[in-house]
This record gives structure tokens, sequence and C-alpha cells, in this order.
């Protein structure tokens, strides 16, 4: 056993043995299908924190030929299954961590050092079949293959890291994805290659040629969509646990969405959560805001408008498809989102194509690559939404339409009127602080139909919830008693006490005063 080839397990025994673990080995169950097929070659892409080199740990502590790991996943969901016997511990596994190479390698090229150091170890294993240590990996391998039918597994964490650090060094990028081909692509010792990232492997020009692998990433995880980040009936367990809110938790944490689940959690952040008792931007922490601010300043048409409509809580078409999977080649508004999409910055709904700001955590991220400069309209508007906030919880609807007055003479160059679904981004903008004590929820189902906005209270404040009904040149009187005749105070189940319905109508015909407000207190 070694650093490289068949790895010990100690990686898996630590996070078995942590206080907070939660059983994803439902993922070698997968794995194992996959296993000496077409569908062999995994490629799992996700965002910075988010599990994927505890993944890797795992399927090393399982395949791993010598490491007896049986013992570690008794009692966890794959013991129950029938391949669980017929692969456990039972492969040659070469684990490689290519930002250990890339660090390592200095000036020398990266995968010269990997190959000596791999090398070296194959020989310590079977230097009686190999004749030289002097050998490429990809040609020791096949003579092994050879001599002894024996097939490997290969786990490689941060495979992208080289296109993402080395951004500049198209030879180094050409010759990296080279090395990768040769090793991996059509070779008879390959039983199954899973490989992590935060890019998809699919477009880097005439050197697509890791177009074997089966892409599972932020637009489309297909089957892995559950162990992406903690589920929904996951994090509901550790809340009851450690004696903390779930519906705060999701406030913070939730909003990644796949097709079947519609509830993925920052398993990093709920971690950190439950661990130290309190909330915050644990994932976010982890990298400065310089990163997001780059993307977020690029000079694309539209793109800025489509952002400040997302921190109004609202959704941007996007089209994932022209993302050329590198953090270089970015043309179009529509490439930053997708880009975003992949770092984790922004969650993506498949069904519709659109991209969305996840949850409280991501917003103040925003925030706080915002404050830095090149957003004074909208930072100004963030900093009235408290007195705003304020305004409306004590009934003065006047001061809530100059409220809203202001905030539209901000973001009036970056985000038009154009109808009830552009001012409901809007309206959230200006809202931005309530985020703090509220759960946003749009187009809130209710009734007989979708309440535009509705504010629903977090545990820890006593404060009523709000319903907000917005008209486009029409009433604030229709606009209440649209609330009322459709009844959309009865879908807030399980939550007692006042509720805030107001009405807000924009009059596209008044300049000087477009927004006009009422606003009724009820009892639930």
């Amino acid at each position: 056993m070694g650093i490289y080839v068949n790895p010990k397990n100690a990686g898996f025994r630590e996070a078995v043995n942590s206080e907070i673990y939660v059983d994803k080995t439902g993922l070698i169950e997968y794995t194992n299908r996959c296993m000496h097929t077409k569908q062999k070659y995994i490629c799992v892409s996700r965002p910075r924190r988010f599990g994927k080199s505890m993944a890797l740990e795992m399927l090393a502590a399982y395949y791993s030929r010598g490491c007896d790991s049986g013992a570690l996943f008794e009692g966890r969901k794959i013991e129950k299954k029938k391949t669980f016997l017929q692969y456990l511990n039972q492969y040659d596994v070469i684990c490689l961590n290519m930002q250990q190479f890339l660090i390592e390698a200095g000036e020398r090229e990266v995968t010269d050092y990997l190959t000596k150091e791999v090398v070296c170890e194959l020989w310590e294993e079977y230097g009686e079949v190999l004749e030289t240590k002097d050998m490429e990996l990809a040609a020791a391998l096949r003579r092994l293959y050879v001599k002894t039918d024996k097939q490997f597994v290969f786990l490689i964490d941060e495979w992208d890291c080289v296109m993402r650090e080395r951004q500049e060094s198209e030879a180094l990028k050409r010759q990296y994805l080279d090395f990768l081909r040769n090793l991996l692509k059509d070779q008879p010792y390959v039983a199954l290659a899973y490989m992590t990232g935060i890019l998809p492997v699919r477009k880097y020009g005439q050197h697509s040629a890791l177009n074997m692998f089966w892409e599972y990433s932020m637009t489309d995880q297909k089957a892995l969509e559950e162990y992406t980040g903690f589920t929904e009936d996951e994090v509901r367990a550790l809340c009851k646990k450690f004696d903390m809110d779930f519906a705060e938790t999701g406030s913070w944490y939730d909003g990644y969405q796949f097709k079947k689940f519609q509830h993925i959690y920052n398993p990093k952040s709920v971690v950190e959560a439950m661990s130290c008792q309190d909330y915050s931007n644990y994932w976010t922490s982890t990298e400065v805001y310089d990163a997001l601010k780059v993307y977020i300043d690029m000079d694309f048409d539209g793109l800025k408008g489509e952002i400040v409509q997302m921190l109004g809580g609202g959704r941007v078409r996007v089209n994932t498809h022209s993302f050329q999977n590198d953090m270089r080649t970015l043309k179009t508004g529509d490439d930053v989102l997708t880009l975003l999409i992949h770092l984790g910055y922004l969650a993506y709904d498949a069904k519709k194509k659109e991209a969305f700001i996840p949850n409280k955590e991501i917003i103040e991220e925003f925030e706080n690559a915002m404050s830095v400069g090149g957003w004074p309209e909208v930072m100004s508007v963030l900093k009235a939404s408290e007195k705003l906030l304020k305004d409306t919880l004590s009934g003065d609807a006047d001061r809530v339409a100059e409220g809203l007055d202001a905030a539209h003479m901000e973001v009036a160059s970056v985000l038009t009127y154009n109808d009830e679904n552009s001012l409901a981004c809007a309206i959230g903008l200006a809202y931005y602080s309530a985020r703090k004590d509220y759960r946003l929820v749009r187009e809130f189902p209710s009734g007989k139909g979708f309440a535009d906005i509705v504010f629903l209270p977090l545990p820890h404040t006593r404060n009523p919830a709000l319903v907000i009904e917005l008209k486009y040149d029409g009433t604030v009187s229709a606009a209440i008693q649209q609330i009322k005749d459709r009844q959309y105070t009865r879908a807030l189940e399980g939550y007692s006490g006042e509720i805030l319905l107001a009405g807000v109508n924009y009059d596209r015909n008044n300049p000087n005063k477009p927004h006009s407000c009422v606003i009724e207190k009820i009892i639930k």
C-alpha cells in the first residue's frame, strides 16, 4: 500500500469517526454498476468544499486492495446492496490529487513528476513484472495488464486545477489533456475512472478527447443529484440532532436545485453551522470575494441588470451550452452566469433553464463583492432597505411609496420596469435587508393563485408575515382586493399571528411619483 497506489483508508475512517457524518455510501452502488461498462468514465464537477475529496476517500477505502475496510461500512447504505462484497477491496487503485502534483512539480513538467512518483510505487508492488522504473505510466500499466490481467480503479481529484490555475499556458493545458487521454481512453487496464473538479470536461477545442467521460455537473447531475450536497431529509435529521431550526438552516444554505431533488444544501456550511451552533457565511469565508467580483464586473451587455434582477429574488434565463468550460474564454453574459453556476454562486433550474441566487449565504457574498466599488446605485438601495422595512412594519404606506420611488430612481439605469415581474425584482431588491429576518418567496403558491411576493418570518423574529401584491398601471385597491379574493393568506400553513397585506402599484405615466401603496393588517 502506498500514497498513490492502493492508499490506506485513513481519510474515510476519519470521516465516519467524525461527530457529523452523513452516509453517502449509496454512491458506491452507482459506481459498481458502471464498472467494466461504457459508463465507467465518470467526471463529477461541483463547487469547492462540496464533498468531492471525501467521496474519493470513500471510494478509495472501498475499492483498494489490501485495505480491509469492511468494518468501516458496517451499517451503511451500501452494505445492503448485492454488489457490496463483490468489489470490496478487490482492485488496485491509483489515487491522484492533481492539485498536489501541480504544487510539488515546481518548474518541472507536472505529468513527468506525476509519472515518476506513481511508477516508483508500481515498481515497489510489481517490480518483478516491470523491467525498469524508467517507463511512461500508461506503458507500465499496459504491461501489468498483459502480464497479470489486473485492472485499475482511477480516482482523480481536482482534475481541472491545471485548467484553472494555469489559464494562460495553452501549451501546458494541451500537454496535460493529452496525458490524461493517453492514460485513460480506450485502455484495457481501466476498470473505472472517477474524476472530480469544479469545471466539466466537455469542451477544450481540438483537445476535447476526454469525451469518453459521462459528465455530472451543476447544470445536470443526472443520477448523482443526492450525492451533490445534503438532501432535505439529511438536513432535517441534523437539525433535530443538534437542536437547530430547520427553516432558518434552509434560508441560509438551501437552494441548489436539480430535476429530482429540489432542495440540495451546501454540505460544508451545514456541518459548520451544526458544529458551531450558529449561522454564518462558512462556505464563502474560505475564499475572498474578489473572485466573484471579477466576474460580475465583466462588461457584457445586460449582465449587470441580470445580477440586479437575481438580487431582487428573480431568475434569469441562461444558455449554458455556449460556455467553453474554462475560466478564460468568456464571451457573453451567459458564459459568466454559467461559470457562476459551476462555482456555486448561482443555482440552476434545468427544467426552466433559469439561474438564481440560492440562499442568504450567497446573497451576502454578492453584497460583499459589490461593496468595494462599481455598484453604487445598487448599494444605495441596499442601505436604504432597512428603513423601508421599518416603514412597512409600522404601516406607513406613504413613506413606503416614497422609498420605492427612490429605489426605482437608483436602479433605473440597470433594471427597467417592463412588467410586473421586473417590478417584483425591484421590490425584492428594495426590501433586501428583510432577508435577515424573513424568507422571501416569489410567486408563492397560495389560495387560488400565486401571491407576487411573500416574506415569511424566520423563527428568531417576532415580525408579522408580509404578503405583497403588485400592479403595473393598475391600482393599489385592486392589488389588496386580489389578495383577499384569492385567499392568498390561507397558504401560510403553521403560521399564526399578524399578517401585513401590501398592495403596490407602479404608474409609468406618473414619473414624479410612480409608486403608490396601501397596507392593511389582519390576524391569522
